[in-house]
């Protein structure tokens, strides 16, 4: 069902820093950063010739990504996110077995443009997924 792994995503407590790093010392290919309010944070694209890794930051004081950092000052990964070819396919057959959807259980519109649903981590060895049609 899942295809190929679209990105990794770390949640970073400087985003400027994180960018830097990425950019400078590691030589990748760094997009421009782009706020995504409906999902609470900001985030940069780093892509990679086989993914992408995807700097999380807090867009606001009620962004979840606040949450996690104030779990872990440092920061670290978030999620992972899987392509899928039919997200409601997808969402019906993991919900079916047993997976728990977050949020309202629909779609909503991701960073790439793209309909995104989350699956809950304890239901995935501690990871939070993220699935996102092709």
């Amino acid at each position: 069902m899942i295809g190929r792994l679209n990105h990794v995503a770390i949640a970073v407590p400087d985003l400027q820093a994180a960018v830097a790093q990425y950019e400078n010392t590691l030589g990748a290919k760094v997009r421009p950063a782009q706020d995504e309010p409906d999902h609470g944070v900001t985030v940069v694209f780093i892509d990679l010739p086989n993914t992408k890794i995807e700097l999380l930051y807090p867009l606001g004081d009620d962004s979840p990504i606040k949450g996690f950092l104030d779990k872990n000052p440092s920061g670290g990964i978030h999620h992972m996110c899987f392509e899928v070819e039919d997200i409601l396919a997808a969402r019906d057959k993991l919900k079916s077995e047993g997976a728990r959807v977050l949020g309202s259980g629909e779609p909503r519109i991701g960073a790439h443009g793209k309909p995104v649903l989350f699956l809950h981590p304890k239901d995935f060895n501690g990871c939070l997924i993220e699935l996102e049609q092709v």
